[in-house]
């Protein structure tokens, strides 16, 4: 009983900090209104055009905003008080999704300015991440990190197993509109909890506590800011500098820049969300409701991966995790792409979100403890930009594919290029294989 237990998902993030709980319940909120507005954006996109391409292209518009203010966002995270990062960006992400729903109110039609608001958010989104993701480590205990990261993929995947489905039959009752009102109702609770939060100054390398992993093999290098850059003026050089800094860790430190790779192999080849409603129209009728059930199947799969992450967040060998479930993932996208019924492709989907939340916990955990907070924020922006423009690229590139040939030929032939890209991975890093959680013999 005990051994089933450890296996299930651990809550005590939720019993040790307040501040941490009312984040994870306005994730919660803002995740399920945010999911809406993702199947509200599909489907507007899809009814504009009836293209698989222009569909594929609202990841290409997401993405750019993503890379540029994503990385600029680490360095603004690791200069300024991260609270007021977030709490700025996230009043940015309610007024423009107000502007979505006043457009659609209005039928204004225009796919420019769909696109246009959809890549502001996006923007605005990526600017506050990187100090979003810092939350964890300041809010919790280094034993229980991995436990709060589990627990708000959880809550994302819950989220994205009901928002999917409320979104397709709010679209079929209510119409665009109300999926983008309630998004915008959902950032302002997020408002709300990131302003009760305490101020979250920088820390200088000087005053912080060594949390380093623990490692086989080579020893890696650090990237080490200079002594109080956390109180000098945010000025352009220094951004500059930042924002080269984090990418030059990620890049020098093999379990890192391993991790991040397999994370790339996933998405870039096998995101297969710019498929749905193409494959919905060909194989399903189109109907809006059962474009929901696809992304709502994903986060059942995730879901079920949550409740039983105590045996991910409890293992040393968070490496190992990582890459196994991301070849589950990339099998089960091909399957996926020569599904003919319904519960089978619903079943893949659902065995490819088991992967991506096994993946995402195990690689969000060996960053934060394989990074310093000094320089959290600047690897985390380079985490959040691989992490959401991977995806986004990888519907692009979905799309173009599937207008070429076919939406099966684009499944089928990432979910293959994805377990060939992870095995060549684990094949040239073998430190991310070997990677073990510090002090875990103890527990």
């Amino acid at each position: 009983m005990t051994r089933l237990r450890k296996g299930l998902l651990d809550l005590r993030p939720l019993r040790v900090s307040t501040d941490y709980r009312r984040l994870w319940a306005s994730g919660l909120v803002t995740g399920l209104a945010g999911q809406m507005a993702v199947v509200a954006v599909l489907f507007q996109v899809w009814e504009l055009t009836r293209s698989p391409v222009w569909v594929g292209t609202i990841g290409l518009v997401q993405a750019v905003p993503m890379i540029v203010l994503g990385l600029l966002g680490g360095a603004v995270a690791d200069a300024l008080d991260r609270r007021a990062v977030v709490v700025r960006t996230t009043a940015v992400q309610a007024l423009v999704a107000i502007a979505l729903a006043t457009q659609a109110v209005l039928e204004v039609g225009s796919l420019p300015l769909v696109l246009a608001l959809v890549a502001a958010q996006s923007g605005a989104a990526a600017l506050g991440a990187p100090a979003r993701r810092t939350f964890v480590k300041r809010l919790l205990p280094a034993p229980l990190l991995a436990a709060g990261i589990a627990l708000h993929s959880v809550g994302f995947q819950a989220s994205m197993m009901v928002g999917p489905a409320l979104g397709g039959l709010a679209i079929g009752a209510l119409g665009v509109a109300a999926c983008y009102a309630l998004n915008a109702a959902g950032f302002l609770v997020s408002l709300w909890a990131a302003y009760r939060l305490p101020a979250m100054p920088p820390v200088p390398p000087q005053e912080e506590k060594g949390t380093a992993a623990v490692h086989e093999g080579p020893a890696q290098a650090d990237g080490e800011a200079p002594a109080g850059a956390g109180h000098r003026p945010l000025r352009l050089r220094r951004v500059v500098g930042s924002l080269l800094e984090g990418v030059r860790i990620t890049v020098r430190r093999p379990v890192l820049r391993g991790s991040f790779a397999v994370d790339l192999a996933a998405t870039l080849f096998a995101f297969p969300v710019a498929l749905f409603p193409m494959i919905n129209e060909l194989r399903f009728g189109g109907d809006p409701t059962t474009l929901g059930l696809f992304l709502s199947s994903v986060a059942v799969g995730g879901l079920l991966a949550g409740v039983c992450s105590g045996l991910v967040t409890r293992s040393a060998h968070l490496g190992w995790i990582q890459l196994g479930a991301a070849t589950v993932w990339g099998v089960a996208v091909a399957g996926f792409g020569l599904a003919s019924p319904l519960w089978l492709a619903l079943a893949c989907l659902a065995v490819a979100g088991a992967a991506d939340t096994t993946s995402v916990t195990s690689r969000a955990a060996m960053v934060q403890l394989d990074t310093e907070d000094h320089v959290l924020g600047r690897v985390s922006s380079v985490e959040h930009v691989i992490g959401i423009a991977g995806p986004d690229l990888g519907n692009f590139r979905a799309g173009l594919v599937a207008g070429v040939w076919s939406p099966a030929v684009a499944a089928f032939s990432g979910g293959v290029l994805c377990v060939v890209a992870v095995l060549a991975v684990a094949v040239t890093h073998p430190q991310v294989a070997r990677f073990r959680v510090p002090g875990h013999g103890s527990h």
